[in-house]
């Protein structure tokens, strides 16, 4: 895979992960003290990213670098949690419910 074909895919992670956040270019620049250029450039695949900025990015984003750079979500936040749990059915939750109550309990 082709470099910019990698930075456009890390870019539209970003964007997408910035609109599920309901941020601004701005609002993102101003958390992570870059300039909204550098998050237009990334969010374009135009640029890559620097290492300190990544760790940033990520924390603002609350996101995993492995998920910005290649696409893995080994781990949901929390806020796609809950999401994902209030989307269930009343039986479905039941049953989660449940096994928490059992996995607890067989520490």
């Amino acid at each position: 895979m082709k470099e910019t074909n990698v930075l456009k895919q890390m870019g539209e992670r970003i964007y997408h992960r910035r609109k599920l956040l309901k941020f601004t270019q701005e609002e993102l620049a101003e958390k992570m003290c870059v300039s909204t250029q550098m998050i237009s450039n990334l969010e374009l695949g135009k640029k890559a990213i620097r290492p300190e900025n990544l760790i940033k990015l990520c924390g603002v984003l609350n996101v995993s670098a492995d998920y910005i750079l290649t696409g893995a979500n080994s781990n949901l936040t929390s806020e796609e949690f809950f999401s994902k749990l209030a989307s269930l059915t009343a039986q479905e939750f039941k049953l989660i419910t449940e096994i928490l109550d059992y996995m607890n309990h067989n520490k």
